[in-house]
């Protein structure tokens, strides 16, 4: 079969089908999650047209703007035309903290519910390169290491994100050409958000490759993978649990397997105890990698021979 041009509807169509065929092979039905703009409508559109009858969509309506109730109702108008499930969803708490924050996690709490009332294998999300790049220049410009600068993964648990390679421009071209209705949300161009004003930079930037910057990601998101396997496996034969604590019984590995050793250590030692990360696990690899001793948490971290992670003893009153 010849291939359709690069960017056309049967070539998105194509790159989709291929995308979860690699993420997911086979599965039954299958959710999107629709805000009624450009992109998620595009992947809606898609997605029925790849797996027609098979597809179900939901819009979380966080009622943080008066106009999201007529967007969730334009969706759901759509929706009804085709024949495809759609139900909006509603947050079942105030906001509360850092807003962007409040809504995403709102926002995967009520789309994994609604898959799993629905028998859904799996949820798909219509980010694609362009947001891949913002998310890698914004781990990059805080630090990050593999691990983060993975950025956005192309599958987590239920959650696929298909689109990945796509720009948003294909997608906003895809929608016109197929006449989809669609919205834009005024926040996505708030410079009052970390995001916009990054988005607003990146569009006087046009050298910069999204694609690119996507592959890159993956690379690194498969590296990111093949480093868990080994750790698991070096676990598995260097890291032995007694009453007293946890102990790692060879050191003589890569700075980078050790850092992701000792927080497996930690977290077999107290499942509940927050992660450290950034300049906190390095701290902790420094004095482990000394012979010190280094407190985090209820935790006592120590170096050596071998290392340890046990229940730091309790302080002395004064």
């Amino acid at each position: 079969m010849s291939e359709a041009p690069d960017g056309s509807p049967e070539a998105l169509e194509q790159r989709l089908r291929a995308a979860m065929a690699d993420l997911a092979g086979p599965v039954s039905r299958l959710g999107v999650a629709v805000s009624g703009g450009p992109d998620s409508m595009a992947l809606l559109d898609l997605a029925h047209r790849v797996f027609p009858g098979r597809v179900a969509a939901a819009t979380v309506d966080h009622g943080l703007r008066a106009a999201s109730a007529d967007e969730a109702a334009m969706v759901a108008r759509w929706c009804a035309e085709r024949g495809i499930d759609h139900v909006t969803l509603h947050p079942d708490r105030p906001v509360e903290g850092n807003v962007q924050a409040w809504a995403r996690a709102v926002r995967y709490a009520l789309l994994d519910q609604w898959r799993t009332d629905m028998g859904l294998a799996l949820v798909l999300t219509a980010h694609h390169a362009d947001d891949q790049l913002e998310t890698l220049l914004m781990r990059l410009s805080r630090g990050a290491g593999l691990s983060g600068l993975a950025a956005i993964r192309s599958l987590a648990s239920a959650v696929a994100r298909p689109l990945l390679g796509v720009t948003k421009a294909e997608l906003i071209a895809y929608a016109r050409a197929r006449a989809l209705p669609f919205v834009d949300d005024p926040s996505n161009s708030d410079a009052r958000f970390d995001r916009a004003a990054l988005r607003a930079r990146l569009a006087q930037a046009p050298w910069l490759d999204a694609r690119a910057a996507a592959r890159s990601a993956a690379a690194l998101a498969d590296a990111d993978a093949a480093l868990r396997w080994l750790v698991e496996d070096l676990a598995a034969r260097h890291v032995r649990v007694d009453t007293c604590a946890v102990r790692l019984e060879e050191t003589r590995f890569p700075r980078e397997l050790l850092r992701r050793l000792l927080l497996h250590m930690i977290e077999i030692a107290d499942p509940d105890a927050p992660v450290p990360r950034g300049e906190a696990i390095d701290r902790l690899l420094a004095v482990a990698e000394s012979g010190g001793k280094a407190s985090i948490g209820a935790l006592l971290v120590e170096g050596g021979s071998e290392w340890s992670v046990r229940p730091a003893p309790p302080r002395k009153k004064d």
